[in-house]
């Protein structure tokens, strides 16, 4: 194989690096929480559901992005590692190629296997799956590029996060109780908020691709005052749970207090925000531990 053709493919650390192995866990654990706790089953679905939201799932949503977005990547110094790899321009086929063709299979199998663990459940567990790949594809893909769609961009974001977790419950069977739409909706508010909040720090290299965002239609301040206030109308949302899940709405303090230091950034300033947004990320480690305790209880006081 020639220098030129192995340039050509995506190699499997670059394909790694792609998926945002960050916030494999941040997907995953979503789905097979709320499969859990809405079916009380271990079976095969739980299995292979938490497999595709932890790594092809990721690689789709992700790869997507860095293949539809390399112009603008490649300005961002914050491209080409943990938060996002910056491949060679003759690999994106490759990327694109591995992104679609590994996440197929597995969105096959989870309605299938819901059907068939869940009778009843297989058509509106495809239909629900169909609606956050469709989000997937759509915030970055030209022609639909919701991302350059000012608070639809948030949005959708927040459904990639919460879709799986929506897909865990039509497969397990939940019903829309009060609780579970009070977790669903908290959970959906505070997906927007670290969207927008994330969005902050790229003020600069997406005005420069001439991306339009949340970030750069309201300006660096304006972003991070509305997100700290969405971040704290899910934590008041979340109270509606009742018990365990209410208890949740502490852990929207943590993320409000990281964002508060950037309230006035200017939009010269806005690459600031990105020590926040580091915060943020080490944020979701311990507030999901605390989350898969608060899950822990409810599985074990059904």
């Amino acid at each position: 194989m020639t220098v030129t053709a192995v340039r050509r493919h995506a190699s499997l650390r670059e394909l790694v690096v792609a998926s945002r192995p960050l916030s494999w866990i941040n997907t995953a654990f979503p789905f097979a929480a709320a499969l859990l706790l809405s079916s009380r089953h271990v079976g095969a679905l739980l299995v292979v559901g938490t497999v595709f939201f932890l790594v092809p799932y990721n690689l789709l949503m992700y790869g997507v992005n860095d293949v539809f977005d390399h112009e603008s990547d490649a300005r961002n110094p914050r491209k080409g590692g943990a938060e996002g790899a910056l491949l060679a321009a003759p690999a994106l086929r490759s990327l694109l190629r591995w992104s679609v063709g590994l996440a197929v299979p597995f969105a096959v199998a989870v309605p299938v296997l819901a059907g068939i663990e869940q009778p009843g459940r297989g058509g509106w567990t495809a239909l629900a799956l169909a609606v956050v790949l469709f989000a997937v594809v759509a915030y970055s893909a030209p022609g639909l590029r919701f991302k350059e769609r000012p608070v639809l961009d948030s949005a959708t974001s927040s459904t990639h996060f919460v879709g799986p977790a929506v897909v865990g419950l039509v497969a397990g069977g939940a019903e829309p109780t009060r609780t579970v739409l009070a977790i669903v909706v908290a959970f959906f508010c505070w997906g927007m908020a670290a969207q927008a909040f994330g969005a902050v720090q790229d003020v600069g290299p997406d005005r420069a691709a001439g991306i339009a965002s949340v970030a750069t239609v309201l300006g660096a301040r304006r972003t991070v005052r509305a997100a700290i206030a969405v971040w704290g109308l899910a934590g008041l949302v979340v109270l509606l749970a009742g018990l365990p899940g209410a208890l949740a709405a502490v852990l929207v303090v943590p993320y409000v207090v990281a964002a508060w230091p950037y309230r006035d950034v200017a939009d010269a300033d806005a690459a600031l925000a990105h020590r926040g947004w580091q915060a943020f990320l080490r944020l979701n480690y311990a507030c999901g531990f605390v989350v898969f305790w608060l899950c822990w209880w409810a599985w074990t006081h059904p």
